[in-house]
């Protein structure tokens, strides 16, 4: 251990955690050395009397129960297995220059190299212990993804931490990024290695998993009731030594990042920067793109090589990360790997069971799919899909098709039947707007144009107007929405002595029963699929971390209501203009599906949308629908 100023702290906050173990260990001796003493008082006649003849055999049982309890709970926290972050395997034959990497960077930093190596589908890099017999079981034919025999050895016990490495850090860092990173991380193997901060770091790891074995239901209820107790106790153990554990691995860091400064601290500085940047690429990329192929079964098997490409899309849109793109030339931290495509698909599957609970294995409601094949396979079903429960839903409320739109021997779903179950009836406007109004809203969608431009004044103050008004740049503008908005200033001209009311200063969406019924109706619905859907079959006790609680970290709460209808009616959108307006699926790499019209991707769909499920109003939708081509009344092919 280093003189760094760190490791002497942790040091001395590891004797800190260990004097309270051996606190506990006096208490629970106490009782029997008591009893020890009163039968030795008894032997030499100098405790003799009636109180000390009852005194010593109530000791000595008292002494006898609480060894054995004392026992029973120092072997639960022996043989309680400690938590283990779930991991990919890397041996090292199959990233010979990865580990070589290593060795050279702790023998320059004069500390232990870790033992074995393993990956995470996270932006992290850690040392984790794992030196209990629990976490060394034989290797098994298959399975990579926990660390099982890293490195092909039976051996139980390594003997420095194992290095986890994020995944999406070797795809998107070069070799020298990585490295730079990665020494202070490697440094922390030399105070790991002290003999006081090992045993005080076994004796935390301990009580935490026997207060984890506590919560485990599956006993009888003597062991079950046996396990709460010794729970109990190692809550208390933690209480007191909460503190100085949390010191203790501060005082580790601050030693580990003393010792790394002097290898590669400038190239160190330029790549914390590729930290944050993998981290929000990674991010982005669960949440946009590989949510939505989980929810349809399919899992992305290259994730770490679409950061790569969401990364490189950022720095061509963003100019802030100019020069990012500029690194790619260089060799990327991946060529360490001998196989980094087996590796990517191992954390794709881990980070799809992680973050969504999947299964562990491929079946027939759950396979990879390539970027390749994202639009069709998962864009397009994940559209027509929606879109078809969207309609499943309108025939069970006995929603009629809309009369004109197909043909007498049709009975295939259109668009035009969301839009007039959604759309609000027009209000009867005052009698100064009546003759225009009326003159344009005969035109039908043909005039969608006119109708956002005429609309009451208080809707032109909304989000809702300003998307009117770039709608009557479309090929549909036939001159009438100069004289209509010339009118409408007029009024508000004239009008000015009135005061204007809370509603006309902030527009409030108003209840709309047909919108709630037809959210709630379609909540239902997704609920009664998720429940039938065939749940994964329970994996064998063979992971060092607890699988029946998947997904461990959920990637966003459930969808309200207001937001799944608003997502089948997109869809819907989606499919009609698929069908009739020649446009395709595609995927952004920073926003997930998107629907590409002459090639180029539809940016300005969302707000209408919800313009039409918020308030009603269909004015900005027909407009965008009518300027796409996109024809409302056709028939839409779904699943």
């Amino acid at each position: 251990m280093g003189v760094e100023a760190g490791a002497q702290a942790a040091r001395s906050r590891a004797l800190a955690v260990l004097r309270v173990r051996s606190r506990a260990l006096a208490v629970a001796l106490l009782p029997a050395a008591v009893a020890v003493v009163l039968l030795a008082g008894d032997s030499t006649g100098h405790l003799v009397g009636g109180f000390w003849d009852t005194a010593r055999p109530a000791m000595s049982a008292l002494g006898v129960l609480v060894l054995l309890a004392a026992g029973a709970a120092a072997l639960v926290v022996a043989r309680a297995r400690p938590a283990v972050s779930p991991t990919v395997a890397i041996a090292e034959e199959s990233a010979p220059d990865l580990y070589r990497m290593v060795r050279d960077l702790a023998d320059r930093l004069d500390v232990p190299a870790p033992s074995a190596i393993a990956l995470t589908p996270d932006c992290d890099s850690w040392l984790e212990d794992r030196t209990h017999p629990a976490h060394g079981p034989p290797p098994q034919e298959g399975r990579d993804d926990e660390i099982a025999g890293v490195r092909g050895s039976h051996r139980r016990v390594p003997a420095a931490p194992v290095l986890v490495i994020g995944s999406p850090f070797l795809w998107w860092m070069r070799v020298g990024e990585l490295r730079a990173v990665l020494a202070p991380v490697v440094a922390g193997t030399g105070p790991s290695a002290h003999p006081d901060i090992a045993a005080a770091r076994r004796f935390v790891r301990g009580l935490d998993a026997a207060v984890a074995v506590g919560s485990n239901s599956g006993r009888c209820p003597l062991t079950r009731l046996l396990c709460v107790g010794v729970a109990s106790v190692a809550r208390l153990l933690l209480r007191s030594c909460r503190e100085h554990a949390t010191l203790m691995e501060r005082g580790v860091a601050a030693a580990a990042a003393e010792r790394a400064q002097a290898v590669d601290y400038g190239l160190r500085i330029v790549a914390q920067e590729q930290v944050g940047l993998a981290y929000a690429g990674w991010d982005r990329l669960l949440t946009r793109v590989a949510l939505p192929a989980w929810r349809m079964g399919r899992w992305p098997s290259r994730l770490d090589a679409g950061v790569v490409a969401a990364l490189t899309e950022l720095s061509r849109r963003d100019r802030l990360a100019e020069g990012f793109a500029s690194r790619l030339g260089e060799r990327p931290a991946c060529d360490l790997l001998e196989e980094p495509g087996a590796v990517d698909e191992a954390a794709s599957l881990l980070a799809a069971r992680l973050f969504h609970g999947g299964p562990a294995e491929n079946g027939p409601d759950w396979s990879p799919v390539d970027w390749q094949e994202y639009p069709e396979e998962v864009v397009d079903r994940k559209w027509r899909l929606d879109a078809a429960r969207l309609h499943r839903v309108l025939d069970a409320q006995g929603v009629s098709r809309t009369p004109g739109t197909t043909t007498p021997e049709s009975d295939a779903p259109t668009l035009s039947r969301v839009l007039a179950h959604l759309s609000c009836p027009q209000p009867v406007l005052p009698a100064g707007l009546g003759d225009a109004d009326a003159d344009g809203s005969g035109t039908g969608s043909d005039n969608g144009d006119d109708l956002a431009d005429t609309a009451p004044v208080e809707a032109s103050q909304g989000s809702q107007g300003s998307q009117g008004s770039q709608g009557s740049e479309g090929p549909q503008d036939n001159g009438t929405d100069t004289p209509a908005a010339a009118h409408t200033h007029t009024r508000t001209d004239t009008d000015t002595h009135t005061e204007p009311t809370p509603e006309d200063a902030t527009p409030t969406p108003t209840p709309r029963p047909e919108a709630e019924t037809l959210a709630a109706a379609l909540t239902a619905e997704l609920a009664r699929e998720e429940a039938a859907a065939p749940r994964p079959p329970a994996a064998p006790d063979t992971t060092p971390w607890d699988h029946t609680a998947l997904p461990l970290f959920p990637l966003q709460p459930p969808r309200t209501a207001r937001e799944l209808l608003t997502d089948h009616v997109t869809a819907m959108v989606c499919c009609a203009a698929i069908d009739t307006a020649g446009a395709a699926p595609g995927l952004d790499w920073l926003d997930g599906p998107s629907l590409l019209i002459h090639g180029e991707r539809a940016a300005d769909l969302t707000p209408r949308v919800l313009s039409l499920v918020e308030d009603g109003d269909p004015a900005p939708l027909e407009a965008w629908l009518v300027r796409s081509g996109i024809r409302a009344e056709k028939p839409v092919r779904l699943v």
